[in-house]
């Protein structure tokens, strides 16, 4: 079973308007001969599909675009949808209530966010063949948009949280974040023991830098020893390096994939990859790393750039004792997943 992963799409503001003449897989570019070799497809949505809702008060960058664009979710035969993060919210609770039926009537799946506490914490799963694949989604972004036992909200679970002497951690919104965490790990488990492979899609982090924090390393390995058999991060704008433990990829962040973001020469928040997964049934045994530039509001793969933009996420993977090898004929940087674990 092949899985393509895809970071942040964002399909609001400019890409919206592009959409507005050009035809639905448009966003896509040439990266659909890579997506359509994939069983699975799974990307975050950093916006809300809707026409209803008003921006958010004070909040900077708010991303909407409208219902008709599921169409380009459709065109690159996305399967499954995160919606657990900074963005989902950004036109209030009507807007998110309008977008849920526009994934459901199309058969998209989505994790991470919901009507109440049950839907958002509740896992997606795909059955591929006679494999049962799960993706639980959470974000420590948003802590305001938490979802309740009757209100509409994301997984909220904080992952850098700092317990006090003598009182309980506070994660915020009434609940202390080691009970979150908890709680997280427990679904993780309960999940694991219902799907052959299960997916953990985590939001999580500020929007730059190539270093992964430490807690990140720490929880990632902690959701890989409770059942998590991959651990797929976004939100920072640029990709990290990939770790290894137990034999199981860590993603740290896949970086933005499709958006109309101002590009800094430094970062390089417009490079990122098609993350693809080779699985035996729920064992991972290879990832391939597929280079992607944005450019016009629409993925390519990096022809020119490619081997530049590979040769990065390989240092960076290399600090977290990850090896990695360039494939030249196919154009990808490859992960074997059966080796000793690094740091991650």
């Amino acid at each position: 079973m092949r899985i393509a992963l895809l970071g942040d799409v964002m399909l609001g503001r400019l890409v919206d308007m592009h959409l507005a003449t050009a035809g639905p897989a448009y966003p896509w570019g040439d990266t659909l001969e890579v997506l359509r070799q994939a069983d699975l497809r799974i990307a975050n949505l950093e916006c809300v599909l809707a026409t209803g809702g008003e921006p958010e008060p004070g909040k900077v960058f708010t991303f909407r675009s409208d219902p008709k664009n599921v169409a380009s979710l459709l065109a690159a035969g996305i399967d499954v949808v995160s919606l657990a993060n900074n963005h989902v919210l950004d036109y209030g609770q009507d807007a998110f209530r309008e977008m849920l039926p526009v994934l459901a009537g199309r058969g998209i799946l989505h994790a991470g966010a919901g009507l109440d506490l049950d839907a958002a914490r509740r896992p997606a799963v795909r059955r591929v063949g006679t494999t049962a694949v799960g993706v639980i989604a959470f974000t420590d972004n948003q802590p305001d948009w938490e979802a309740g036992p009757t209100a509409p909200g994301v997984h909220y679970v904080p992952v850098e949280y700092v317990p006090l002497k003598g009182f309980p951690a506070n994660g915020g919104g009434g609940r202390d974040g080691a009970a979150r965490l908890d709680d997280l790990l427990d679904l993780v488990r309960r999940t694991k023991a219902r799907v052959q492979l299960l997916i953990v899609s985590a939001h999580w982090g500020g929007n730059w830098g190539s270093d992964v924090p430490a807690r990140h390393q720490d929880l990632a390995r902690d959701l890989i020893d409770a059942g998590a058999d991959v651990v797929f991060g976004h939100s920072p704008h640029v990709f990290r390096g990939v770790g290894i433990h137990r034999n199981r990829p860590i993603i740290f962040s896949a970086g933005d994939f499709v958006d109309d973001y101002a590009v800094d020469p430094a970062e390089h928040n417009d490079h990122s990859f098609v993350f693809m997964l080779d699985t035996d049934g729920g064992e991972p045994r290879m990832l391939r790393l597929h280079p992607t530039v944005i450019t016009g509001f629409q993925a390519r793969l990096a022809r020119g750039a490619g081997p530049d933009i590979a040769a990065r996420m390989q240092r960076l993977s290399r600090h977290l004792g990850t090896p990695s090898g360039w494939n030249s004929s196919g154009r990808c940087l490859e992960i074997p997943l059966e080796q000793a674990s690094g740091p991650g």
